[in-house]
C-alpha cells in the first residue's frame, strides 16, 4: 500500500490558489489519510498543508504531520497554525511524555506561534492551549501540563462549540487524563460522548474514529468501538498506525483473525514506508504491530506463526529509541516463551538487541525479567528465579524513584507474582497463594496500558495455574472464568479453565475441555 505523500504535497506547493479541501480532493492526499475541515488564516498553499497534517496529526503520523506543517511555514511564513502544528506534533498525548529535545523543539515552536500571533481569535487560542502545555516544561511535570492543555481546550472548546475540529482534540485531551485506576471509565464515556456528536456530522473522520477506539479500549466498552474499529482502516489506509488501531478493539473482543488480519497490513505498510523513507516512526510502528500479531497468533495456538514473528523482532538490529519498539522488542519473546509454557525458554530470555537504551526503559526491561524469574521458577531453578527476582525489584524501584507509578505498579503486580511462584517451587503453598492473589487484585485494580494488547500472562490466570498445580481445581475455576470475562477467547485461560472444570467434577466439564480452543486451533 504505497502513500504518495511527498508528491501530494509537492502539487500542493504548486497548485493554484483553490480552496483547502478542493486541493486535497482533486489530488487524492485527503483521502489517503482521511478528511478533516480545519480552517485557517493562512494562504491557500499552507492552508491546504495544516489540514492535510491535521488529518495526519489525528492519526498519530507524528513525523509527517511534522513534515506538512513545516512546509506550511515555508509556504506561509506568517502562518503560526504552522507552528502550532509542528508543536502539537511533538506532544504525543497517550505516547509516552515527550524528551528534553523534544520538548525543547515543541516549545520553540509554540513560542514563534505566540509571538506570529492567530490572524483570528479562534487561531489564537489554539496556539494559547498548546503554549500552556509546553509552558514551565523545567519545572512543571508532564501530568501537571497535560491537565493545563486540557483545561485551555475545554475553554476553546466552550467559546468555539461550532468548532468541531475543537471538539475533537478537546475529547482526545479528557481521554488522555483519564487515571487508570477509574473503572468507571468517566472520562472515557466523557470523550466519546464528545466524538459521537462530531461522528454524525462526519462519520468518516480519522481523529473520531481514532479516539473512539481509545475511548473504547476497555473490557466493559470495547463492543463500542467495533464499529469504529471496522472503518478506521478504509478512512485512512496510507497510514499505519490507522490499519494497526482496529485490532486494539479486535483483541478485547477476541476477533483474532481480524487482529491478525489488521496487524499484517500495518507491518506490511509500515515495511514498505520505512523501506522507501528510512522513516523511524514505520520502524516501531511495525515493532508494535509484531507484537499485537504474536499475541493473536498464540491465541489460536499459530505457534508456527508466532515463531516466525518471534524471527522478525529478533531480526531487529537497530530500533527508535521509544516505548513502542522497547516494549515489543521485550514482549514477543516473553509472551512466545510464557503462553507456550516453555519454561525452560523463558528462564533464559536476555534483553535484545544488547545496545538498546533498555536503561531509559525499565518497565521494558522488567517484562523479559519477569519471563526469566517465573521461567526459573517453574522449571525448579530457585537460585536463578531469586537472583531475577531482585533484578525485578531495582527495576520497580527505579520506576518509583522517576515518579512513575504507573509503571512501578504494573512492575511490582510481576514481582508478587514472580515471588509467589518461587514460594510454591519452595513447598510454601499458603504464602504462595497469598502472593499470587494479591498480584492478581493488584492487576484488576488498573488497566492495561496503549501500547501493549495485554500482559505477558494475566496475574489471575497465573493465580488459576497455581491452584491447579495446588490441586484446588474448584478454587481455580473462578479465577480462570474472571479472566476470560475481561479477555474473551484467551486461549490458556480457557484450557484452564476446562482443565480445572474436569478436575473438579463440574458438570460438563469434558464438554467445555473439548470446546475450549477456538475454532480451527490445533488440538
Amino acid at each position: 500500500m504505497k502513500s504518495s505523500s511527498l508528491c501530494v504535497l509537492g502539487l500542493l506547493l504548486s497548485a493554484p490558489a483553490l480552496p483547502a479541501q478542493a486541493v486535497h480532493d482533486e489530488h487524492g492526499g485527503a483521502a489517503a489519510v482521511g478528511r478533516v475541515g480545519f480552517e485557517t488564516s493562512c494562504s491557500a498553499a499552507a492552508a491546504a498543508l495544516v489540514e492535510e497534517a491535521v488529518a495526519k496529526l489525528h492519526s498519530f503520523w507524528y513525523e509527517e504531520a511534522e513534515r506538512a506543517f513545516g512546509e506550511a511555514a515555508v509556504a506561509d511564513p506568517g502562518c503560526a497554525m504552522a507552528h502550532w502544528g509542528v508543536a502539537m506534533s511533538l506532544y504525543h498525548p497517550l505516547w509516552e511524555p515527550p524528551d528534553s529535545a523534544a520538548l525543547a523543539r515543541g516549545r520553540q515552536a509554540a513560542e514563534r506561534a505566540a509571538r506570529i500571533g492567530g490572524g483570528t481569535e479562534r487561531e489564537r487560542a489554539y496556539v494559547a492551549a498548546v503554549n500552556a502545555f509546553y509552558r514551565d516544561a523545567d519545572r512543571l511535570d508532564h501530568r501537571t501540563r497535560a491537565a493545563a492543555y486540557e483545561a485551555a481546550m475545554a475553554d476553546l472548546h466552550a467559546a468555539f462549540p461550532e468548532d468541531r475540529e475543537a471538539t475533537v482534540f478537546y475529547a482526545l485531551a479528557v481521554r488522555v487524563n483519564a487515571p487508570p485506576s477509574d473503572k468507571t471509565y468517566a472520562r472515557q464515556r466523557a470523550a466519546a460522548e464528545l466524538l459521537d456528536r462530531v461522528s454524525r456530522e462526519q462519520p468518516d473522520h480519522p481523529g473520531v474514529v481514532h479516539y473512539l477506539i481509545h475511548s473504547y479500549d476497555y473490557p466493559a466498552l470495547a463492543a463500542l468501538g467495533l464499529d469504529a474499529a471496522r472503518r478506521y482502516a478504509r478512512i485512512a489506509p496510507a497510514v499505519p498506525h490507522a490499519l494497526h488501531m482496529p485490532s486494539h478493539i479486535f483483541i478485547r473482543l477476541g476477533l483474532w483473525r481480524e487482529a491478525i488480519d489488521s496487524n499484517l497490513a500495518t507491518a506490511a505498510a509500515a515495511r514498505e514506508i520505512e523501506a522507501r523513507d528510512g522513516s523511524p516512526i514505520a520502524r516501531y510502528e511495525r515493532l508494535h504491530a509484531l507484537d499485537y500479531l504474536a499475541y493473536a497468533y498464540l491465541q489460536l495456538g499459530d505457534e508456527a506463526a508466532a515463531a516466525r514473528v518471534l524471527a522478525d523482532v529478533a531480526a531487529v538490529t537497530e530500533a527508535p529509541s521509544v516505548m513502542q519498539s522497547a516494549y515489543a522488542l521485550a514482549a514477543v519473546p516473553a509472551r512466545y516463551a510464557l503462553e507456550r509454557g516453555d519454561w525452560r525458554a523463558a528462564a533464559a530470555l536476555r534483553v535484545a538487541p544488547a545496545d538498546f537504551p533498555w536503561d531509559r526503559y525499565r518497565a521494558a526491561e522488567a517484562m523479559t525479567v519477569f519471563a526469566r524469574a517465573l521461567g526459573a521458577a517453574r522449571s525448579g531453578d530457585v537460585a536463578s528465579a531469586r537472583n531475577a527476582l531482585a533484578r525485578l525489584e531495582a527495576l520497580r524501584d527505579g520506576l518509583r524513584a522517576a515518579g512513575d507509578d504507573y509503571w512501578d505498579g504494573q512492575v511490582e503486580i510481576q514481582r508478587l507474582a514472580a515471588e509467589a511462584w518461587i514460594r510454591q517451587a519452595e513447598g510454601r503453598d499458603a504464602e504462595a497463594r497469598d502472593l499470587m492473589r494479591a498480584a492478581a487484585d493488584l492487576e484488576d485494580s488498573t488497566e492495561k496500558h496503549p501500547v501493549t494488547p495485554g500482559p505477558v500472562r494475566p496475574a489471575r490466570e497465573l493465580l488459576g495455574e497455581l491452584l491447579l498445580e495446588q490441586g484446588r481445581p474448584a478454587e481455580a475455576l473462578p479465577e480462570f472464568e474472571a479472566v476470560l470475562a475481561n479477555a474473551p477467547g484467551r486461549r490458556n485461560a480457557r484450557l484452564g479453565a476446562s482443565l480445572a472444570a474436569e478436575r473438579a467434577g463440574v458438570e460438563g466439564g469434558r464438554e467445555r475441555a473439548a470446546a475450549a480452543l477456538p475454532a480451527g486451533s490445533p488440538r
